[in-house]
């Protein structure tokens, strides 16, 4: 088969991925790109691929009659979460997947390890470190808060949602998981939209997993804040689009919003003047949270793992169509 890919994995992975294709044809673009995040451009040399690797131009895609698999190299699809290249994949009976599993463990300990440090008010004492050097012991005492019992809800649930569920899981808190599909998980009570305004009001935590499409623009508004429990904290390792800014710092400023943590957030990088830089009781990370040393590798081995199940006919991770 012949397979192309435009990712850039670096010395060490893409020598695995030579290694691990060497069955194959395996084409490599002249226009490939280290970051998961570029928009692919158009390219030639990906006719007669059957297997597609990267971030592939949506249009390449459509107009290749013998593409049979696509993997992203990201776990964000948002350039191809649309009826026209879903049904073009899906008339031709084509595989499509994504690489969330890769980037699960980093985003799930990333948003656990911000409610710790909230609940345990490990950033006032940090930044009294860098600054007065006071040592306000009562007050940080009685501030401090449990996860135990606590109450969350997942906007989303896929496979980042799903690895911060079981994360959570020891510490005892109840779970409630909001999408299309409704059916039972382990440990998770998941509802439809229909009951969001409900579970909004008993949420602690409200934590952004919901990828970038039309239906999800501005999700996180006004009239959404609105229903918050007074004080809950929101954190966003989603996408930035689907909150809307705006409202969100006036849910800071108002104190419903108890905290916010973003990952992610419009534009990006987010300039040094932004609102969001000085709203009251944010904080902000640079797109960071799926991170870690050998991601690199991580998305090529996906991607062999696939390939492998593709052989064999099926059982293949992160499958989309």
């Amino acid at each position: 088969m012949k397979i192309w890919c435009n990712g850039d994995f670096g010395e060490e992975g893409m020598a695995l991925l030579a290694r691990g294709t060497r069955a194959h044809t395996l084409v490599l673009s002249g226009r490939r790109e280290s970051s998961v995040l570029a928009a692919g451009e158009r390219d030639p040399s990906i006719a007669g691929a059957e297997i597609v690797f990267g971030q592939p131009n949506p249009v390449d895609c459509v107009e290749n009659p013998t593409l049979r698999w696509i993997e992203l190299s990201s776990a964000s699809y948002t350039r191809y979460d649309n009826d026209f290249f879903r049904e073009a994949i899906l008339a031709r009976g084509a595989v499509f997947t994504n690489t969330s599993q890769v980037y699960a463990d980093s985003c799930a300990e990333h948003v656990l390890a911000m409610m710790l440090a909230l609940a345990r008010q490990l950033l006032p004492s940090y930044e009294s470190q860098l600054g007065d050097r006071s040592w306000p012991y009562q007050l940080r005492r009685d501030t401090s808060r449990l996860l135990a019992r606590q109450t969350v809800v997942l906007l989303g649930f896929g496979a980042i949602g799903r690895r911060l569920a079981a994360l959570l899981a020891p510490f005892g808190v109840r779970i409630y998981a909001v999408r299309r599909q409704i059916h039972s998980e382990p440990g998770v009570r998941v509802v439809s939209e229909e009951d969001l305004t409900r579970v909004l009001s008993e949420a602690d935590h409200v934590v952004d997993v919901l990828p970038e499409n039309q239906t999800t623009l501005n999700y996180v508004n006004a009239r959404r804040i609105s229903c918050f429990k007074a004080g809950a904290r929101f954190y966003n390792v989603g996408r930035g689009a689907t909150v809307d800014q705006d409202a969100l710092i006036e849910g800071l400023k108002s104190g419903r919003i108890g905290a916010a943590y973003l990952d992610v957030m419009v534009p990006e990088p987010l300039p040094p003047t932004h609102a969001l830089w000085t709203a009251p009781n944010c904080f902000i990370t640079p797109h960071n949270a799926g991170g870690r040393g050998d991601v690199i590798l991580g998305l090529v081995r996906h991607f062999l793992d696939n390939l492998a199940a593709f052989e064999k006919g099926g059982g293949m991770t992160d499958r989309i169509l």
